[in-house]
């Protein structure tokens, strides 16, 4: 497993990350059980994967408990991601009490007392004002060890450029797959302030892996899709035959699309089985060319229209 630096932190991360949002989550996504978040993240680490990135709403907690119990004996081996905003009992809170309230949570659940990384939760853009107080807390409890880096979890190249001019962030986790490439718009601010970059949905929830097609139908999250834009996603992702002509796996494709730009630390994939965890690590023998990644980015300047008419998320 190769490893990056995760911007001017000083620390180095796996390309392949692990992303814990289906670990102890049966709201969301199908559940899975202790026994197998334990395994997983037993191989994971067993195989050179080092960041675990999780939040207090996954699983309401249950995502930061059982990492909590899984690394313990770990600590030191391995970089720790959490955020704040989302509540575990679904709503948000972006005032500073919650902050401190959800940071002591946090610590609490994961058995730790710092995080290596405390995210911001996708905010509302008016809190990259810099104005907001939170963002002072956020640098007390750096400076008092509790945290060692701070940011935000965004979507959007506009949020990743108010963020990093108005606040003290260093690190990002940012929406950047084949079919969602606004945030790439960002990277010349991000390469200057030697940014941190995560890549969270790096499979955008499964389509990017081929398992989906028009007649497809989902529960948990998944929901949000109409009817439209599964024929939509469906059409994009057909229209990506080109790309694994080569006999090359689509996810393995996918998760080396973002990995192929310099400003990227890491790509945090889920997963809930054995069987998708070993195929993500599986990418990290997968490179993409210059000419395949320079004509991903002209299908999605295409179908968005230069990025006018965003696919939803």
């Amino acid at each position: 497993m190769k490893r990056r630096k995760l911007g001017a932190t000083g620390i180095e991360v796996s390309e392949i990350s692990f992303g814990a949002w289906q670990t102890g989550n049966k709201k969301d996504w199908a559940a899975m059980d202790d026994k197998t978040a334990y395994a997983l993240a037993e191989e994971a680490i067993g195989r050179g994967v080092n960041l675990f990135d999780t939040a207090p709403n996954y699983g309401g907690g249950r995502s930061e408990a059982l990492l909590g119990k899984i690394l313990q004996g770990r600590r030191q081996q391995v970089v720790l991601v959490s955020k704040f905003g989302h509540k575990p009992d679904g709503t948000q809170d972006y005032s500073v009490e919650a902050f401190r309230k959800s940071l002591a949570g946090s610590l609490a659940r994961l058995q730790t007392d710092y995080l290596d990384v405390l995210l911001v939760h996708n905010p509302p853009a008016r809190m990259y004002d810099g104005d907001n107080p939170v963002w002072d807390a956020l640098e007390a409890a750096r400076q008092q060890g509790k945290i060692r880096f701070y940011g935000a979890s965004l979507d959007f190249a506009a949020e990743i450029e108010a963020c990093l001019n108005n606040t003290g962030s260093t690190v990002v986790e940012i929406l950047f797959n084949i079919l969602h490439q606004d945030a790439r718009r960002a990277f010349p601010l991000v390469r200057r302030k030697k940014t941190g970059v995560i890549v969270k949905v790096p499979l955008d929830s499964g389509w990017l892996t081929g398992r989906f097609n028009a007649e497809s139908s989902f529960d948990g999250v998944r929901q949000r899709w109409s009817m439209g834009e599964i024929s939509r996603r469906a059409g994009l992702v057909a229209a990506l035959d080109w790309l694994t002509a080569d006999g090359s796996s689509l996810a393995h494709k996918a998760l080396s699309y973002p990995l192929s730009y310099q400003e990227v630390s890491c790509v945090i994939p889920g997963m809930r089985t054995r069987g998708q965890l070993l195929d993500n690590l599986a990418a990290a023998g997968c490179t993409l060319t210059l000419g395949e990644r320079e004509r991903l980015e002209r299908f999605w300047n295409e179908f968005t229209n230069a990025g006018k008419s965003l696919l939803p998320w």
